[in-house]
C-alpha cells in the first residue's frame, strides 16, 4: 500500500505534467496545493526531494515556481515510490537495494514465506517498474474497467463456485 506522502508527491506531478502539456510555465507551490488538494505543508518537502532527484525544477522570484523537467514518460513511478516510500520489497530479504537478512530465518533457501512472496514481488516488480507519470497523466484502460466495475460483499455461493 501507498502512503498518502506518495499520494500528495503523485498528484503534484500530475498537476506539473498536465501543465507541461499546456502553458508550460512554473507553478507555485500555493497553485500545486491547490490543483492537487494537497496540504501545501507537506507538499514543500516532497517536492524538495522530487527536485533533488533531478524530475522537478524550482525557479526563484516573482514567476518562478515549480516546472517538470523530465519528459511524464521518464519518471518512473517504481522509481518514486523508492524514493517517497522506501524499499517496496514485502520482505527485507527480497529487497534489491536495501537487502537485511531476515531475523528469523535459518536458511534462505528452503524459506517457503520467501519463495512464496518472491513469486508475488516478481509479478509485482515487472508491472510497477513499466509504470511511469504518463500512465497516470493518461488513465489506462484497464484501470477504467476496473473502476467501473459494480463492487459487492462476496457471497458463500461466489466462494464455492471459485469466483
Amino acid at each position: 500500500m501507498i502512503t498518502q506522502k506518495m499520494k500528495y508527491a503523485l498528484k503534484a506531478l500530475m498537476v506539473l505534467a498536465e501543465e507541461r502539456t499546456g502553458e508550460r510555465r512554473p507553478l507555485r507551490i500555493e497553485d500545486i496545493a491547490q490543483r492537487s488538494g494537497t496540504p501545501k505543508r507537506f507538499l514543500e518537502h516532497i517536492l524538495l526531494d522530487i527536485r533533488n532527484a533531478g524530475y522537478i525544477a524550482s525557479t526563484r522570484g516573482r514567476s518562478g515556481g515549480y516546472l517538470l523537467i523530465k519528459e511524464p514518460a521518464q519518471v518512473p513511478l517504481s522509481e518514486l515510490l523508492r524514493m517517497i516510500d522506501g524499499p517496496i520489497a514485502p520482505l527485507p530479504c527480497l529487497s534489491r537495494r536495501s537487502y537485511q537478512k531476515c531475523d528469523d530465518c535459518t536458511d534462505e533457501a528452503s524459506c517457503r514465506i520467501r519463495k512464496v512472496f518472491a513469486e508475488i514481488f516478481w509479478s509485482y516488480l515487472v508491472l510497477i517498474d513499466s509504470l511511469t507519470l504518463a500512465d497516470l497523466v493518461g488513465v489506462p484502460a484497464a484501470a477504467e474497467q476496473i473502476l467501473a466495475a459494480p463492487t459487492r460483499p462476496s457471497s458463500d455461493s461466489d466462494s464455492a463456485a471459485g469466483l
